[in-house]
C-alpha cells in the first residue's frame, strides 16, 4: 500500500515560524493563508462539537492567527464515523478533528478498530456541565417532580440524549438513576446523534426530557422554547435558573469537556505546528471572550499531556459502566 506524503501546508509553514522564531528571528506569519486547514466535527450540525468547532474556527480568524478555516461535518456513529475518516487522513497536516468524551464512549460501544489511542493528541479545550430539559409545557415543572415519575416508572419516561453509551449525555442520566435508586438497566435512554437531532426529539416529545450541554441549546432556553430544571456542576450556573443535582439532595456532579486531535503519522513538525497554533488561540483574547460567551471552563491541556489523558479517560469510562452494571452492547439505547 502506497503512503501519500502531504506537503506541508501555508498555515503550518507559517505556524513552524512560530516555533523556530527564538532561533530564525522570522516574524509573525502564522495569519497568512490558512485556506487549506479543515476542522471535522463528527456530529450533525447544532451539536456541542459543531458549535465549539464553529467558535474556535471564528476565534482563530479574529485572533488574526489562522483564517479560512474550514468546519466541515462528518456524522454517524456517534462519532466513530469521523474517527474512522482520521485513520483514514494518515499524515494528512490539513485535517484536525473537534471531539470529546462523546468519541470516547462511542469507539468503547462500537469495538472500533481505530481508536483515540491511534490519533495525534493536540488539545483539550474546554469542559462544560450537562442540563436536564423539558419542553415549556412539559408536565414536569422541576427536577423533584420529574425524578419522581422516573422512580415510579422509569421505563415509560425516557430520555434522550446526543451520545452513545458512555457518552456526555448518556452518563449522566445513569449516575443520576443510579443516586435515586433506579437501576441503570431500567433507564430507557434513546440516543440521538448529536445536539440537533436531540433537540427535534425533545420538541416533538419522542422523550420526556433530555441531557446535553448548556452551549447546544442556549437560543432555545433564552427563548423558552425549553426549560431547564437542574444542572450536574457543583455550583449553579451564571445565567441559568436551575439547581444543582446536589442542592435536590442527588449526589451527582459530572462535567463533559471537548478538545482536538489530528490523523496519526504526522511529522514532528507538524504536530509542533498544529499544537501551537492552538496554544496562540487559548491565549487569546477573543477566545477567552468566547469561555464567557458559552459559560464553559478553561479546561487547557497540550500534547503528551493531552494523551495520557485520553488513556485514563477510556480506563475511567470502562470502569464507570462496569460499575453501573452497563454492558456497550446489550445496554438499551445503545445503538450506533
Amino acid at each position: 500500500m502506497t503512503r501519500t506524503r502531504y506537503p506541508t501546508p501555508r498555515w503550518l509553514a507559517g505556524a513552524l515560524a512560530l516555533v523556530l522564531v527564538a532561533v530564525s528571528g522570522c516574524a509573525d506569519r502564522l495569519a497568512d493563508g490558512a485556506t487549506g486547514l479543515r476542522l471535522l466535527v463528527p456530529n450533525a450540525p447544532g451539536s456541542g462539537y459543531d458549535v465549539t468547532a464553529r467558535t474556535a474556527a471564528k476565534a482563530l480568524a479574529d485572533a488574526g492567527i489562522a483564517r479560512g478555516v474550514e468546519v466541515f461535518n462528518l456524522p454517524g456513529g456517534g462519532g466513530v464515523v469521523g474517527l474512522r475518516r482520521l485513520g483514514y487522513e494518515r499524515g494528512n497536516p490539513d485535517l484536525m478533528m473537534l471531539m470529546g468524551l462523546g468519541v470516547v464512549g462511542s469507539q468503547y460501544a462500537s469495538g472500533a478498530r481505530f481508536t483515540l489511542q491511534d490519533t495525534t493528541p493536540i488539545a483539550r479545550l474546554i469542559e462544560e456541565p450537562a442540563i436536564v430539559v423539558v419542553t415549556r409545557d412539559s408536565p414536569y415543572r422541576d427536577i423533584d417532580g420529574l425524578l419522581a415519575a422516573w422512580r415510579a416508572d422509569p421505563a415509560g419516561v425516557p430520555v434522550g440524549g446526543g451520545s452513545s453509551v458512555g457518552g456526555p449525555d448518556h452518563l449522566p442520566p445513569m449516575l443520576i438513576a443510579d443516586a435515586v435508586g433506579i437501576p441503570p438497566r431500567q433507564v430507557s435512554y434513546r440516543q440521538f446523534d448529536g445536539g440537533g437531532d436531540l433537540l427535534a426529539a425533545i420538541l416533538d416529545h419522542q422523550v420526556a426530557f433530555g441531557v446535553s450541554g448548556r452551549s447546544e441549546y442556549a437560543d432555545q432556553i433564552a427563548s423558552g422554547q425549553l426549560r431547564v430544571l437542574a444542572v450536574t456542576s457543583q455550583f449553579r450556573l451564571a445565567g441559568t435558573v436551575a439547581p444543582t443535582l446536589r442542592e435536590r439532595g442527588v449526589d451527582v456532579v459530572f462535567t463533559n469537556w471537548r478538545g482536538i486531535v489530528a490523523p496519526p503519522g504526522l511529522h514532528d513538525t507538524d504536530i509542533a505546528a498544529m499544537r501551537e497554533m492552538v496554544t496562540r488561540l487559548h491565549g487569546s483574547a477573543q477566545w477567552q471572550a468566547v469561555l464567557a460567551k458559552y459559560g464553559w471552563t478553561d479546561a487547557y491541556l497540550d500534547g503528551t499531556a493531552f494523551g495520557d489523558f485520553l488513556r485514563a479517560e477510556n480506563d475511567r469510562l470502562a470502569h464507570a459502566l462496569d460499575g453501573l452494571g452497563l454492558d456497550p452492547v446489550t445496554t438499551p439505547g445503545a445503538g450506533g
